[in-house]
């Protein structure tokens, strides 16, 4: 029963969101002689921009925020450090995390229960599941605070997404590409702290390769190692963005097919509440699967057999 109860809780909150998009496109729509462009709609809503903006869901007027400029003149070049909507949500996911777990932290009980329940079954999950059986025992104390960071940070940015009038800065290549890289650079850390700076180097290529195969082993390798991050990148940003704009397009069919109001849109708002449920899910999804990768990657780097 309470599971029933969860579920429909879940249903209601993913049908109220897909409202909260459907009818200020309605009413801008109607404000614009009953034509909407649906790319143009659904593009906005998963793009980057220098503003924030905050529909009225029932008028659909448009409050519009500039963000501040930040740009500095060094020497001859112009140096743009200008916040952009994803940042700023990715900054409010950081501020959420800090203080969420902090109050979690500290009201620690005898008897675990609640969110601090939660928190501390992920703590573990990740500590003994990812770090221990991917970097070993030995190791994985040393690079858990860094799983668990990457994970619960990636996780509220991806949540934060799926809350109405917001925007998924997981969604965003550069934020993205910003932690693979420091999945990369922990990686090297790894390899270069247990073999030494030259033995790390040294056992790029495997032990055993014919000498005469070094020239092609070396780049082949080379390549290997760039490519760990470019694949944890893509594939945290691609998967959160195509979600939104599977979601996004399903709504659309009610303004692509407006021919058939009565049968388009209950099919339209049923399936959209159907993917938006399968977004919560994705979102623990992509932040296990980068945090698992980033622990297989740093253990095959630190062990070099």
């Amino acid at each position: 029963m309470g599971a029933l109860v969860r579920t429909t809780t879940f249903a209601r909150m993913a049908a109220a969101a897909a409202l909260l998009v459907v009818v200020p496109l309605s009413a801008r729509a109607a404000s614009e002689g009953g034509e909407v462009s649906v790319p143009d709609a659904v593009i906005h809503h998963v793009t980057d921009a220098w503003t924030l903006e905050l529909e009225n869901p029932i008028t659909g007027a448009m409050a519009s925020w500039e963000l501040p400029k930040w740009r500095f003149q060094v020497g001859g070049t112009m140096i743009d450090l200008s916040p952009t909507r994803h940042l700023i949500f990715m900054w409010i996911a950081a501020a959420l995390l800090i203080v969420g777990l902090t109050l979690v932290a500290r009201r620690r009980a005898m008897v675990p229960s609640g969110l601090y329940s939660l928190v501390e079954s992920l703590v573990k999950f990740v500590r003994d599941e990812l770090a221990v059986k991917n970097i070993g025992r030995e190791h994985a104390d040393h690079y858990v605070p860094y799983l668990l960071t990457a994970f619960f940070f990636i996780l509220t940015m991806n949540l934060l997404g799926l809350v109405p009038f917001s925007a998924t800065a997981t969604g965003n290549l550069a934020v993205t590409a910003g932690l693979a890289l420091l999945t990369f650079a922990l990686t090297l850390y790894a390899g270069m702290r247990s073999q030494g700076v030259v033995g790390f180097w040294a056992h790029i290529v495997p032990s055993g390769v014919p000498w005469w195969l070094y020239p092609v082993m070396i780049p082949v390798e080379l390549l290997g190692l760039l490519t760990k991050p470019f694949a944890l990148a893509i594939r945290l940003f691609a998967n959160m963005v195509a979600g939104h704009l599977v979601l996004f397009f399903l709504l659309a069919l009610i303004f692509l097919l407006p021919q058939l109001p009565v049968v388009v849109t209950p099919i339209s708002l049923a399936f959209a509440t159907g993917i938006f449920l399968l977004e919560i899910f994705v979102a623990f999804l992509q932040a296990y699967i980068f945090t698992m990768l980033s622990a297989l990657f740093i253990g095959m780097s630190a062990h070099a057999h």
